[in-house]
Formats: C-alpha cells, structure tokens, sequence
C-alpha cells in the first residue's frame, strides 16, 4: 500500500507495536552494560574481548541502518521491520547460549540486523499519523524511549546478571523480541515508498565498507595509547576509497541507493553534521566522564556502581522519557529547528554547570546536571535530531535520510570516546590526581556543542513540519466531517 492510500488506523495499536520493536532494540543497546564484568568471568575471558562483542553489536547497527530503511521503502517496511525483529530474536537465543566469547560475537553481530528499528517505525508512523502535533507527540514518545526505558533497562541487567547470570539478559531480550515480531506483524499496517524501484545492491557495498572501516577506525583509536595507529590510518584511507567509489557508482546507477544530489543538499549534510558533533560533544560525557567522576574514590564521590546508576543514568533517561513527547508535539507548532535549537542551548548550559560539581561534594549538583541533560538533550536534542531524518527525507527515497541519520549518530558515538578521553589524558596530572581531566573533558564537550549549534542554524526548515493555529482547526474539522457518517 503507498503511502498516499487514505486510511484509518488504531493509533493505539500502532503504537504499542512500535514501542515494543524499539524497546526490543533499546534492549540490547542498554541492558548488557552493567553485565559486561559477570560476562567475562562466566566465559573466562578479557575485558577487552567482552568490551569488543559491545563494539560489534553497535557497528552492525550503524551498518544496516544505511540500507535496511532503503529496502523497506521497496519491499514493505512492515516486512524488513518484522524480519529484524525476527534475525534479533535468533541472535538474542544464541547469546544466550553461547558457550564462548567467540559465539557471544557473532551472536552480536546477528543482533545488529536490528539497527534501524527507531528510524523505520519513525517512517512507519509518519505514513499513518498526518496531523503534525500529534505525529511530535508521538515520535517524541519514540525517541524518548530510544533514549533509554528510564533506567529500568541497565538496572535490570545488573540485577539478572548478579542473581541469573548474563544468559538470563538474553533471555529476556528474546521474550520481547518475539513479543515485538508478533505485534508489528498482526498490528502495523504495510506500507511503501510511492515510487516502485530496484534495491542498489552494488551501492550498498562500498558504503559499508566506507562507513565500517571508519567506525573501525574511531573504535581503535579510542584505545588512545594503546591503539594501532598505522591501523587508524590504513582504516581510514580504505573508508576515503571505499566512498569514493560508492560516489561513482551512485552517479552511474539508474536506481541508486542514495542520489549524489541528494547529498548535495543542505537538508542532508547539515542535519548529519549537527547529529555527529551533538553526539560527540554530549555522549562520551554523559555516559563516561560523569558516571567515573561519581565512582571516583579520589576526588570524585565515590558511588558505587549501582548506586552511581541512580544518581546519573537512570534520573537522565527517566527525564529524557518524560520530556520527549512534550517536546514533540511543541515542535509541531513551534518548528523543529527551533526546539533542536532550546536543546542544544540547554545542554551547553548543562555541561556548564557541571563544571563546580567537579571537586565538589554536592550530590545534589550531579543529580541535577544528569537531570537538565537529560531534558536538554535525551528529552528535546535526540528527538528533535531524530524527527527532522523523517521530515527531511524526500519524498521519493523516505528511508535514506532517517538511515544516513542513525548513522550518523552510531559515528558520533565512537568519536565521543576517541576525542573526550583523549582530551581527558592529555589533561590528567601525571599521577593521576587532580580535576584537570575531567575539566578538560567537559570542556571539550562544551566546544563541540557550540559547534553543534552552529551548524543547526544550516538546517533548512522541513515543509510541513508544523502547522498555524487555522490551519490546526481545518484539519481538526476535516476528521470529525470524515468521522461523522461513522457516528450514524
């Protein structure tokens, strides 16, 4: 069915499908953390191999979601996304019961296939749900929870890995994504891209190739001191020549994967842009710098894990739920631009006032920045980012800016650690004491959101993205006229 065929749809249903999908994925995304120590030690193995099945997992993430969203406009979205839903189950199974590390890996690599699952059931709800307000409602919902099931989802793991073991985790994220595959199957309407086209599979593999290769290289050369750089820079040369060719297979293609022009364009590499120095000056801090000040003993507060968990991951993702449909449905009448832009405004002002925490002992004062980041960045950033892949996309390829887009945010990811912990070393004392490091941390987080909110400013506007107030009442009238002979 195109997305132009007039329909009613159980937005209840729908959701509830959708929701499940993207807490299926949000699952594997989050919950293993707090497991990775149980996990070495049941598998007799090194932190770096578990730490590297975690690598593995993200980076096929970040891999299908270049193309999957793209098959999805051809085939039927409902079909790739049950079809995700149902390759993340077999893999959650063999996780479970891997008997080895190496098992672990692949079973990883197969959960991976579930990357886009946010940015299709973004598509998938577009097509259904017209009114502007209450797709940002909506959407807002969506990417909240992306942002993490307000901390349930890490707590839970550490309490099944301590009282289970690690295997329980995955059978838990096996449950959901069967739970998940059955709704979006019996609940979600198919739906495809107007225009019937050929899958470039020629195209695909040279993108891959380009993107894995520098997701690659930003993971080794997180290793800072330890890492390879003659391998860095071959990863690196080989991403450049890999695009290069996809570029010159895009502009000979008839159907290609993603039209050059496209990327031309301003509402593509400006969005992109922003998404990569968002993640990067935000996610590193958030999810390193600030969970070690907590459990630094030394001159930080010295929380234990869990007890570290409460005070900054859960209250920041509990805040990012509450916030995000809010900030959706605003965004239908103030524009998304603008709110991307309170966002970010928010989180440098956030990572501002991290700065007195540091060295002091104000519990309260961490509590509170993990809260405004929280609501600046997981409850208004992340959405805002994340709903402007859907209202940018055009109209004849919906999937591949949404794609591009997760992307994009799984590369801002990897930088995040690269360049925040290499500011952090290069500015922590040689013995290892004072607050240098983490000052030099936050503040390279501050600088490259400021950038981040530079770029913003490139954005074009998405059309339709919101609505006047008259133009509210139209549509608001149309429905009930549409819904009245229902009534009779």
């Amino acid at each position: 069915m195109s997305e132009t065929t007039q329909r009613r749809v159980n937005v209840a249903a729908l959701m509830t499908a959708l929701l499940t999908a993207c807490m299926a994925f949000q699952l594997n995304a989050s919950m293993l953390s707090p497991a990775l120590f149980t996990i070495e030690k049941e598998l007799n193995t090194t932190s770096a191999a578990v730490a590297l099945t975690q690598t593995a997992f993200f980076t096929s993430a970040a891999l299908f979601s270049l193309f999957l969203p793209r098959l999805g406009d051809i085939i039927g979205r409902k079909k790739v996304l049950g079809g995700m839903l149902v390759v993340l189950t077999i893999g959650s199974v063999l996780a479970a019961l891997a008997p080895n590390i190496e098992v672990l890996f692949l079973a990883r690599l197969i959960q991976g296939v579930s990357g886009p699952t946010v940015a299709l059931s973004m598509i998938m709800l577009r097509v259904e749900i017209r009114e502007p307000k209450l797709y940002g409602t909506l959407m807002g919902v969506i990417a909240a929870v992306n942002g993490g099931i307000a901390g349930v989802d890490a707590i839970a793991g550490g309490y099944l890995a301590q009282n289970h073991g690690f295997a329980s985790i995955f059978w838990t994220m096996s449950a959901v994504g069967v739970l998940a595959a059955a709704l979006v199957i019996l609940l979600v309407p198919e739906s495809r891209a107007e225009k019937k086209e050929k899958m470039d599979w020629v195209g695909v593999v040279p993108l891959v190739i380009s993107v894995g290769t520098l997701l690659t290289a930003f993971n080794e050369a997180g290793k800072l001191g330890a890492a390879n750089w003659p391998l860095v820079v071959g990863l690196i040369v080989t991403s450049v020549v890999a695009f290069t060719v996809f570029w010159k297979v895009e502009n000979r293609s008839t159907h290609p994967l993603i039209a050059t022009r496209l990327l031309k364009q301003r509402s593509t590499w400006a969005l992109l842009l922003t998404t990569l120095l968002t993640m990067t000056g935000v996610f590193a801090v958030m999810n390193g710098i600030i969970p070690a000040l907590a459990q630094d003993g030394v001159i930080g507060f010295g929380l234990g894990a869990e007890e570290s968990a409460w005070w900054t991951i859960t209250p920041y993702a509990l805040a990012g739920l509450m916030i995000g449909p809010f900030a959706g449905r605003l965004a239908g009448g103030w524009g998304y631009g603008v709110m991307l832009r309170i966002g970010t405004i928010g989180s440098v002002i956030a990572l501002a006032l991290m700065l007195p925490v540091v060295g002091s002992d104000s519990k309260l004062g961490l509590l509170g920045v993990s809260v405004l980041i929280g609501i600046t960045y997981a409850g208004i950033g992340n959405v805002m980012l994340s709903g402007l892949g859907v209202m940018l996309s055009p109209k004849e390829n919906p999937g591949f800016l949404p794609g591009l887009n997760a992307g994009a945010f799984n590369l801002g990811a990897g930088l995040s650690f690269a360049v925040i912990y290499a500011v952090k070393t290069a500015t922590t004392a040689s013995d290892g004491s004072g607050t240098e490091g983490y000052y030099g941390g936050i503040i390279a987080g501050l600088v490259i959101l400021v950038l981040a909110l530079a770029a913003s400013f490139l954005i074009p506007k998405p059309a339709g993205a919101h609505v006047s107030a008259n133009a509210e009442r139209s549509i608001e009238t149309d429905v009930q006229t549409q819904e009245e002979p229902a009534r009779r």
